[in-house]
């Protein structure tokens, strides 16, 4: 891996694309392969139909696109929770997608997994990013696949587990103890040989509205970690529960929960929304770059 990659992590080989994160906001594009999603599950489950919304994404300005097999909604207002796949069904849904967007086009591909065996054959398939809601906190196995496929990690924070988190979380001071979770979830991820991590808050899982909004107003604190920071509050129930919406009228909030995350530092924002938040973005970096 060349020097300049190693030494600023502002900059990530992905595959054969690198990304420059400091040049501007880069786009991350969800895409659930999944029956039971919080917000679009169904929708792309059959592959034709996530293969055409993958392109689509492409198209609206996604540089990345995410692809999820197993949901992580919580209980509560979607229902009983998301329900428990094992990682060969995770498998079968998400590595024939990736391998076809793989072919299709040359966006750089993350797999939304816990699981290591499900990591390994996404990377296999194509993807150049692990997005691991538990910061490496669920699988002892996911920081060697990842750091031998001299992939890229993204760490989140969760605060307990996706059937769980949402039920009455309690913090000190939400901002330092994510802070602090991050830290040593980077810190493993980089003992274990993996050298591109990036970090991301969580919002939304196990955080309750006003630690969402505490993240999110203070996410300068978890920039000065020193690692690109990716942040997702696209169609969250927190900005149902401002605006009183359903989950389908979410895109003015979101709008501005990442307006707002841009200027906290936010290098890359996972949303559903691409061809609008693409927009949110361009307006967003031009004013951070107004003298």
């Amino acid at each position: 891996m060349e020097t300049t990659l190693q030494s600023n992590p502002f900059v990530l080989q992905c595959g054969k694309k690198i990304l420059h994160l400091s040049s501007r906001t880069h786009i991350m594009g969800v895409l659930n392969v999944t029956p039971d999603s919080f917000s679009d599950g169904g929708k792309y489950f059959s592959r034709e139909k996530a293969l055409h919304r993958a392109l689509q994404m492409v198209e609206e300005g996604a540089d990345i696109i995410d692809v999820g097999g197993e949901s992580s909604r919580p209980k509560g207002p979607y229902g009983e929770g998301a329900v428990e796949i094992t990682p060969e069904e995770e498998v079968r849904r998400v590595v024939p997608v990736i391998k076809e967007i793989a072919e299709r086009c040359d966006v750089v591909l993350s797999v939304d997994t816990y699981k290591a065996s499900v990591a390994e054959a996404a990377l296999l398939a194509g993807a150049s990013i692990v997005n691991d809601i538990s910061g490496l906190n669920f699988d002892p196995a996911m920081a060697s696949v990842v750091a031998s496929h001299w992939a890229v990690l993204i760490a989140m924070h969760i605060k307990g587990t996706p059937k769980t988190m949402q039920q009455n979380p309690r913090y000190h001071d939400v901002v330092a103890e994510v802070k602090m979770s991050l830290l040593k979830s980077a810190e493993k991820a980089a003992s274990a040989g993996i050298e591109q991590i990036m970090v991301d808050p969580g919002i939304g899982f196990g955080k309750n509205l006003q630690h969402n909004l505490s993240l999110i107003k203070n996410l300068a604190a978890l920039v000065q970690l020193g690692y690109p920071v990716v942040i997702g509050p696209s169609r969250k129930a927190f900005i149902g529960m401002l605006l009183n919406t359903p989950v389908d009228e979410r895109v003015e909030g979101t709008a501005a929960a990442v307006a707002a995350s841009i200027f906290g530092g936010a290098h890359v924002i996972r949303v559903h929304d691409v061809k609008e938040m693409k927009r949110v973005a361009i307006v967003a970096d031009a004013v951070m770059r107004a003298t």
